[in-house]
């Protein structure tokens, strides 16, 4: 038994050795969330239609890792019997890993496609849920020990950043891969290339997970003193804490929500949309780099101001994805299409990296420390329970409104002819959305009733994510959903009607400003301060106007919030704020000009943002508001103004930002202006 020693539990870890487990942890999400893109992503819903999957079915197989978990209950028993919770999660997960190999192979062994075919897909997996499902029970506890909590949203988020960048490569060699061999096989073997895909996968990825688990070090449990409980005393005991209870409600609910329509993503682009799996597969790229973005945004959030209200961003914004899918088709595929699944992607990996780890972070944060394995156990019961149910009932409904549509249509007549306008449709799918919008909803009421310590109110977040204060190591060069943004001040985004929206406008107000000051840091870095930093911002930031119509409306918003980001680069060093400001206000209305913002509305956005950044970064107000009105004057002639008119503009938005910070910012703007324009 000595050879086995590794796996044992320790009764003390150093630092060191904390450290060092964390980092196989993080090559274990790594190469598990590697081959995740391989084996339980679009290509496994492509490799069952392909063996001959219906809906039911491919909603049967999205459910199965759900619906094995209450397997989790014995398994609480198998782990507080023997307390080796590293030992059953190795061996476990390794058992797991190596079903992969008979699933692979079966295009080789029976018929395909074929109902005995999908049907030992089905019945492998089932058995692959049932060891992932023992292998979670002690996985959870055995995490939650070891990962020092003042680190865990952070530390979880980096995780799973580089797990998704890892993802990225394999899903897209993938994808590339099985095109390329379907270009290249006969018919009957173009199957053949999920088979070689899933052996890559299995033996260079997914045999390396177990491995680099059992390198981790497990912390010995902590024994609940006195009598050891009954079972039935430790799976109710999470449900007599009122707090833990709601949390699972919500986890239920949201479980059962979000799985009701993400399953079905990849076969709506499949087969109704008829898009090739490269395309899925780039779309799922998108989506995970925005994800790897907004994940070193929402961990350190999480860590500040705590799981509950990033969970809450981030399930409000999945509600405004499922909206958005139902108006994909109408009722076939059109000219939005394609810019809509990618608007989509992009805020459904914004939402992801917010709920993807705040979902299991909170659980971990509200359980009792000596009582976290029935906690867990339970929590994980009641998202798995939600999200089985979910595909289930997904499939039914997709069969049920496969043969239903409703339309609406706007009808045109006059004596010569009759237009009849589409302006509404749903049918099949759509109806699932429209669903789990309706039931998101609810799951959002139950979240805000949950009390976690140290949380702190939705709008301080969104403010944060309007001020960016966290450095970004590199810029952002595109900005989603510019037609949303409106007048993106916090007082406003309380009366959004829609839920999701509040987050969307300061996401993209966030987006704005960190590519200004990405941009602001470099050239200052590079000692370009004055025309260099106002050609870069007027250069770099023409990329993110292209945005037609929508840029045009929203102008104002989008210089001021550009203007505002580049003034931040002030939290980092001291600068000449006179040559600062000119080159911003320089920069930011030459490139909002092209844009094709008006020229009012450009230094109107400026002269708010720079204010703003001012403001948020303690710097000289006097300074700031006397470099606006001068390099107003001096620009007066370029844009087709009046020197009266350009300093009337950037007075006029100079006064109503500093009023919205209140008498005393409002008197110091006000007699920083030329006594003759106040």
């Amino acid at each position: 038994m000595g050879i086995f020693n590794f796996l044992r539990p320790k009764p003390t870890i150093s630092d060191e050795e904390i450290k060092t487990g964390l980092r196989w942890l993080t090559l274990e999400g790594t190469v598990s969330m590697g081959f995740s893109s391989i084996g339980t992503s679009g290509i496994l819903a492509a490799f069952a239609l392909a063996l001959g999957a219906n809906n039911l079915q491919i909603g049967i197989l999205a459910s199965i890792p759900f619906i094995t978990q209450p397997l989790q209950i014995p398994a609480i028993f198998l782990v507080e019997k023997f307390q080796q919770r590293k030992a059953i999660a190795t061996v476990s997960w390794f058992l797991a890993q190596l079903l992969w190999f008979p699933i692979a192979l079966i295009p080789f062994f029976i018929k395909v496609p074929s109902a005995g075919a999908i049907s030992m897909l089905l019945v492998i997996m089932a058995v692959r849920g049932i060891l992932s499902a023992v292998c979670s029970c002690a996985w959870n506890p055995w995490i939650r020990d070891l990962i020092p909590q003042k680190i865990l949203g952070s530390f979880a988020a980096r995780r799973m950043a580089m797990a998704t960048a890892v993802a990225i490569v394999f899903g897209l060699g993938t994808a590339f891969f099985l095109d390329f061999w379907k270009g290249q096989a006969s018919t009957e073997n173009v199957i053949h290339g999920y088979t070689y895909a899933m052996l890559f996968g299995a033996v260079f990825l997914g045999m390396a997970s177990p491995v680099f688990m059992s390198f981790m070090p497990e912390p010995l449990m902590q024994s609940v003193p006195g009598p050891k409980p009954s079972l039935v005393q430790t799976l109710t005991t999470p449900l007599r804490d009122g707090n833990f209870r709601r949390l699972m409600q919500f986890q239920f609910l949201w479980g059962f929500a979000s799985n009701l329509a993400i399953p079905f993503f990849a076969v709506i682009m499949l087969q109704r949309l008829g898009l090739p799996l490269y395309w899925v597969i780039g779309l799922s790229v998108i989506s995970q780099l925005f994800n790897i973005l907004f994940l070193r945004v929402w961990g350190p959030f999480a860590d500040q101001f705590g799981s509950k209200i990033v969970l809450s961003l981030g399930a409000s914004l999945y509600l405004i994805v499922f909206l958005g899918w139902i108006f994909t088709t109408m009722p076939e595929r059109y000219f939005l299409t394609i810019p809509l699944l990618i608007i989509l992607h992009i805020f459904a990996g914004i939402a992801t990296a917010a709920v993807s780890f705040t979902m299991g972070t909170i659980g971990l944060k509200l359980a009792p420390r000596e009582q976290v394995t029935s906690y867990l156990a339970t929590s994980a019961l009641a998202v798995n329970i939600g999200a089985g149910l979910g595909p289930l009932i997904g499939g039914l409904l997709a069969d049920f409104f496969a043969t239903r549509q409703l339309n609406l249509v706007f009808t045109w007549f006059d004596p010569a002819r009759s237009v009849e306008l589409p302006a509404f449709s749903m049918t099949g799918f759509d109806f699932l959305f429209g669903i789990a919008f309706i039931v998101g909803l609810a799951t959002l009421g139950i979240l805000a009733t949950v009390r976690e310590e140290g949380e702190v109110d939705r709008e301080v977040v969104l403010e944060s994510l309007m001020s960016p204060m966290i450095s970004l190591s590199q810029t952002i060069s595109s900005v989603p959903a510019f037609s949303f943004i409106g007048n993106v001040s916090v007082g406003n985004l309380r009366r959004v009607p829609v839920p999701g929206l509040d987050v969307v406008l300061g996401v993209s107000a966030y987006q704005i400003a960190s590519t200004a000051k990405g941009i602001t840091s470099l050239m200052v870095r590079g000692r370009r301060i004055g025309r260099g930093l106002a050609r870069a911002l007027g250069e770099g930031l023409s990329t993110v106007w292209k945005g037609g119509e929508g840029v045009k409306t929203h102008g104002l918003e989008i210089s001021r919030h550009t203007a505002r980001g580049a003034m931040h680069v002030l939290s980092e060093r001291p600068l000449d704020m006179k040559s600062l400001v000119q080159s911003i206000t320089s920069g930011v209305v030459e490139a909002s000009r092209k844009a094709g913002v008006t020229p009012e509305d450009a230094i109107i956005g400026v002269s708010q943002g720079i204010i703003q950044g001012a403001v948020e970064t303690e710097s000289d107000l006097g300074i700031a508001v006397q470099q606006i009105i001068k390099t107003a004057r001096e620009i007066a002639v370029k844009t087709g103004l009046s020197e009266e008119t350009a300093v009337a503009k950037a007075t006029e938005g100079a006064l109503q930002v500093a009023e919205s910070y209140g008498l005393d910012v409002y008197d110091r703007v006000k007699d920083a202006l030329p006594q003759d324009k106040t």
